[in-house]
């Protein structure tokens, strides 16, 4: 039996525990960290003495993981975020009742080799889950935390960033066999070393990108603009940055999220303007309007593609949106929250699907908006469907001084390396960065420090389709397909022993001689 004292300090380590592993993401971007950070907190959820109180941990844990991963938060949702973590943290409770359940006590050598499936199995069901849109999308996925490690960018070509928070977790597995459980050395050294062979395999086996040309693109970032007409002065500042690019040759000019703040069809001054800097470019250009559209109600952020004569009708309307940032889930009964933070006072309207625009020469590109280049899935349908590089356009201003804006630009290289395709990550105020086909970044970023900046990348561009790309998320798959066994054998046990399955053994009583 707990004391209160110990439920309060177990509690407190909890919520501490499942922070740590924010470290491992940017800006501090310690990756080796992350093969370490959820130790702690698993120690903790093995020696839980009930499953209530391991289910407590881990939805404490859970919330305190959400906590500090979204912090740069706090300024828009202020209080909010706590029960938004809170309501995210009930996601790892299954997990925590794995670990309890398969390293709690002295497992055996079979157990202990069960939990370096089953618990990042776990795991991966609490990303899954939290992945929909409406809960605030793939943010803050373990497996993203190694978007500059070349064997685990490679790992992501197989099976997305899904396939290495798989292994991240196996690893933390393993590590806690060998410091808790003496008896389970042997499944933890061949845990760690099957990770190690299959990162290997793949390394030395799995073809790379083929390179089949270069593309020139400009990306266009004009710096922090504010005030009442700081849509009209940022205009000015990126029309000025891209007539710089006159002479340079680019093949493409992108301009970040919400770099035009009214509607072209409204606005033909702003229409011309642009279609002058394509024709003294000698590129299209990819911008995107935040704006009430004339032709049909509500407001949109669009990417448009722009030539000399105008838009070109290519458009792309985004489609899955900011909670609370750009709509408000469930208005009529949170629409509260738009007079704590910063909510969106107005819902911004859905685009209905995606889009490949088609450029001159006949190369096509995918363009996400925001928020979308987090969705894994997103950029592998843009691949599919012809994109033979993916733009994201991007505007993280609100957040300018915290770690949001590098770890917005990190999740490009995984984007490339999943899809096998060339991201560019385009924003108002940095970080905007490119990613060549196998995730590694192309030339130096434009960073949130650049108060107004263009540079020209030469994009390589790749053929061929990445094992990600062509059959998805097949490790949920494998992971769903991990926990029904389990759960199925571990019923099958109960049923023929006639009770429920045993709680795990505790470490053996010792008694006091005198």
């Amino acid at each position: 039996m707990l004391t209160k004292r110990t439920r309060w300090g177990r509690a407190a380590a909890a919520v501490a525990a499942g922070a740590l592993p924010c470290l491992a993401f940017p800006a501090p971007a310690l990756w080796w960290f992350a093969y370490v950070a959820l130790v702690p907190w698993m120690l903790l959820l093995r020696s839980a003495p009930t499953g209530r109180r391991a289910a407590l941990e881990g939805w404490l844990g859970g919330a305190g993981f959400i906590v500090a991963v979204h912090h740069w938060l706090l300024p828009s949702l202020h209080v909010f975020l706590i029960p938004l973590a809170a309501l995210l943290g009930v996601l790892w409770i299954p997990w925590a009742l794995l670990v309890r359940e398969l390293l709690g006590g002295a497992p055996a050598r079979g157990r202990a080799a069960a939990a370096l499936v089953v618990v990042p199995a776990g795991w991966l069901l609490s990303e899954l889950v939290r992945s929909w849109q409406g809960l605030g999308g793939p943010w803050g996925l373990l497996g993203a935390s190694q978007w500059q490690v070349p064997p685990a960018l490679l790992l992501a070509s197989v099976g997305g960033v899904w396939l290495v928070s798989l292994l991240v977790v196996a690893v933390n597995c393993a590590l806690v066999l060998l410091i808790a459980v003496p008896g389970a050395r042997t499944p933890a050294v061949a845990g760690v070393a099957g990770c190690a062979v299959l990162t290997g395999a793949v390394w030395l086996w799995l073809p790379r990108p083929e390179v089949t040309g270069v593309l020139r693109v400009a990306v266009v970032q004009p710096g922090p603009v504010g005030g009442a007409d700081g849509a009209e002065r940022r205009f000015d500042a990126e029309e000025r940055l891209t007539r710089g690019l006159v002479g340079a040759r680019p093949d493409l000019v992108v301009w970040g999220e919400s770099s035009v703040g009214a509607d072209l069809a409204a606005r033909p001054d702003l229409s011309r303007r642009l279609a002058e800097l394509s024709a003294r470019t000698g590129a299209p250009l990819l911008v995107n309007v935040d704006a009430r559209r004339s032709d049909r109600p509500g407001i949109y952020k669009s990417s448009l593609l722009i030539g000399p004569e105008g838009p070109t009708g290519e458009r792309y309307d985004k489609m899955r949106l900011v909670p609370f940032g750009e709509y408000v889930p469930a208005r009529s009964v949170l629409g509260w929250a738009t007079s704590v933070g910063k909510a969106a006072g107005e819902d911004r309207m859905r685009g209905a699907a995606p889009v490949v625009m088609d450029l001159p020469g006949g190369l096509r590109v995918g363009p996400l908006v925001c928020f979308e280049s987090a969705f894994p899935d997103m950029s592998r349908y843009l691949a599919r469907e012809g994109a033979a590089l993916i733009v994201a356009q991007s505007a993280t201003s609100t957040f300018q001084e915290s770690w949001a804006p590098a770890q917005h630009a990190s999740l490009a290289a995984l984007r490339a390396a999943e899809t096998g395709r060339p991201v560019v990550h385009a924003t108002l105020t940095g970080v905007s960065v490119v990613h060549g086909p196998s995730g590694g970044r192309i030339g130096p970023a434009l960073p949130a420090s650049t108060a107004g900046a263009a540079a020209v990348y030469e994009v390589p561009l790749a053929g061929g389709t990445t094992v990600y790309a062509r059959f998805g998320n097949w490790p949920a798959g494998a992971a769903l397909a991990v926990l029904l066994v389990y759960c199925v054998a571990r019923t099958a046990r109960a049923v023929r022993s006639g009770r429920p399955a045993p709680e795990p053994s505790g470490p053996p009583a010792r008694t006091a001689r005198g």
